[in-house]
């Protein structure tokens, strides 16, 4: 994920001088047990969650094998909405990270997994150049491999990005160059046009990376299994366990999606910073953010094998410790996910130039980053009320 400075100051930054600190009590009030208890869930949850994330791009993995075997329009469509589909369960899963857990710590696949935004002419051709792109250069690519699209992931610049949901994600939807819709890349891309046996060979090549990756979380995740992430997650004291889930929300309410995600786009007006810009998904990876956020606090996450992940969260912890702030972060936790649902989609129509900023699109984003902003807040006063000590953008 490119990190830059947000365009606009959070008062919280400016008081804090870039940090906004919890400090440490020296009684939270809530047992041991419990604390225990909400740990177990947090790690059966991320499970939950990357499988879930897994499964569902194993569908669109599926998807697109059968569209490269039989190109059309009907099978293009079908491969676009099980990337829609996968996109949702993997939006989710971004409240589990920020705190050097497997899937951003120094060698984890997040920047291989989601990194964007992504220059699309280091894939493939633009309009003005249809020579662009790693697909166009067979005298310096000869082979289209996984090691090769790894090896030139973000090389020689964050935004040369080669993996992952975004790369996938143009080679599925093209440029959006659609004034009021999402990319319409043509199936003649795949058929008959310029290098197309290659186009073909890089997009089943980046789903089946993508696959890679995802399984990588499932198994650092998995329970009774010796030596991965979860066991040594497991084995912290409680409260470090804690501490990291906290900032992973923290971090994703304000520094990442109300900044990196909202801000930038919402301050620049540009169309490249939005998350999913070529699918025209901006608007539901915000809504899937946020919601994961809401599971980590709540303990709600999805099914597993028939059987749900539902246990103590955050929350019950907070209850326990202040009943009045609790039901505060839960309310601005719900409002937050009322705001996001409400930003009406695209999300690109309310960053053209000519809008002002009480437009009613422009008004629902700065509306959600409010809230979002707030949320950040109250997460940091949760975790003071812990005894616990976070640091958070």
């Amino acid at each position: 994920m490119n990190k830059r400075t947000l365009a606009t100051s959070l008062l919280a930054l400016a008081a804090a001088g870039g940090l906004l600190l919890a400090g440490c009590s020296s009684d939270d009030g809530a047992s041991e047990d419990l604390r225990g208890e909400v740990v177990q869930t947090y790690a059966d949850g991320v499970h939950a969650s990357y499988l879930a994330s897994l499964t569902s791009a194993q569908a669109m993995d599926q998807a697109i094998d059968a569209f490269l075997a039989a190109p059309s329009e009907e099978t293009l469509a079908a491969a676009k909405q099980a990337w829609l589909a996968a996109r949702d369960d993997y939006s989710p899963t971004e409240a589990f990270r920020f705190y050097g857990g497997p899937i951003d710590d120094d060698d984890g696949p997040e920047g291989l997994i989601n990194a964007w935004p992504l220059d699309e002419a280091y894939i493939d051709y633009v309009e003005g150049n249809p020579d662009a792109g790693i697909i166009n250069m067979p005298d310096t690519y000869p082979d289209i491999t996984a090691d090769l699209l790894v090896s030139l992931n973000e090389d020689g610049g964050e935004v040369n990005i080669s993996t992952g949901w975004h790369a996938i994600e143009f080679l599925l939807w093209g440029q959006d160059l659609n004034d009021d819709g999402p990319g319409d890349r043509p199936v003649s891309d795949y058929v008959d046009a310029p290098n197309a046996e290659r186009r073909a060979t890089y997009l089943a090549t980046a789903s089946d990376l993508l696959l890679v990756h995802l399984q990588q979380m499932v198994d650092e995740w998995a329970p009774d299994t010796e030596g991965n992430y979860r066991a040594s997650f497991l084995a912290l004291d409680v409260d470090e366990a804690l501490t990291n889930i906290l900032t992973g929300v923290g971090e994703l309410s304000a520094g990442e999606l109300a900044g990196e995600r909202m801000t930038v786009a919402y301050e620049a007006r540009s169309q490249e910073d939005e998350h999913s810009c070529f699918s025209d998904n901006t608007t539901n990876d915000i809504i899937g953010n946020a919601v994961g956020i809401q599971r980590v606090l709540e303990g709600d996450y999805p099914e597993v094998d028939g059987t749900s992940v539902d246990g103590p969260g955050i929350l019950a912890l907070v209850e326990d410790s202040d009943e009045k702030l609790a039901a505060s972060v839960r309310e601005a936790v719900e409002l937050s996910v009322a705001d996001a649902r409400a930003i009406p989609a695209p999300f690109d129509q309310h960053l053209r130039e000519d809008l002002p900023d009480d437009d009613p699109g422009r008004a629902s984003i700065l509306a959600t980053i409010e809230a979002l902003e707030s949320q950040r807040d109250l997460i940091v006063e949760a975790a003071d009320a812990l005894g616990l000590s976070i640091s958070v953008s």
